[in-house]
């Protein structure tokens, strides 16, 4: 791998001598074993679990699938409190933002004496299309929240994409454990675990006689009761 600079001595520089020399360049006062644990985290990677680092679109990062949205704006007099009666009516739950079917997460958080809210949600695919899903499949639900924020031009507004870039503020470090996996991989994944699970206990209680297909089910249950490897 060749490094973009023009110095000549750069030239035969293998992918691992560029990658510690940029830990040396950013982390050249860190001790020896931090150094190490770097090195590793930038050049070890699961293919399944790889993430990237590129533009959500107009606003915020992607990491594969997954994108984050995190805005930051000044709430009316008395917004707080009338998000808290909102949030508590609920219980916190925000079942109803279900209908967009990219959404991952959304948490609001307030702060500075109730004076500003943190709004921060994680979603799949681009930035447009994401808060074109919100103004046509839960409108009702944007404008309640949001018009106890200053400004806030109603989601329906020519203006209302403006109002949320000139608010948002890109992460600076952002981690995602499954960035290939969208929403509805989830919920296609929970589908198919809870059929398998059925199919299992069938062939369970009317074990198959077929020799051939007892051993192939056998193994199909091992490979699914061994247990994902972590490292803690």
């Amino acid at each position: 791998m060749t490094h973009d600079s023009t110095d000549p001595r750069l030239a035969d520089e293998t992918k691992l001598q560029a990658i510690r020399r940029r830990i040396e360049e950013v982390a050249h006062d860190a001790p020896q074993l931090a150094k190490i644990a770097l090195e590793a985290m930038v050049r070890k990677h699961n293919p399944d679990l790889k993430g990237s680092a590129q533009s959500a679109g107009r606003a915020g990062r992607q990491s594969g699938n997954v994108s984050e949205l995190t805005a930051i704006a000044p709430l009316k007099p008395g917004g707080a409190e009338r998000l808290r009666r909102i949030f508590d009516l609920t219980n916190g739950n925000m079942d109803g933002a279900q209908r967009v079917s990219t959404l991952h997460d959304m948490r609001f958080v307030f702060f500075d004496n109730d004076t500003r809210i943190l709004f921060a949600t994680t979603y799949d695919g681009d930035w447009d299309t994401y808060i074109n899903d919100f103004a046509t499949k839960i409108p009702e639900l944007m404008d309640l929240l949001f018009a106890n924020v200053e400004g806030w031009p109603g989601i329906a507004s020519p203006d209302v994409k403006d109002f949320i870039a000139r608010h948002q503020i890109d992460a600076a470090g952002w981690f995602v454990a499954n960035p290939q996996v969208t929403v509805v991989d989830v919920r296609r994944y929970q589908r198919m675990d809870k059929a398998l699970a059925a199919f299992l206990d069938e062939m369970a209680a009317h074990p198959p006689q077929d020799e051939a297909t007892r051993r192939a089910l056998d193994t199909l249950s091992r490979a699914l009761s061994q247990p994902e490897g972590v490292d803690y």
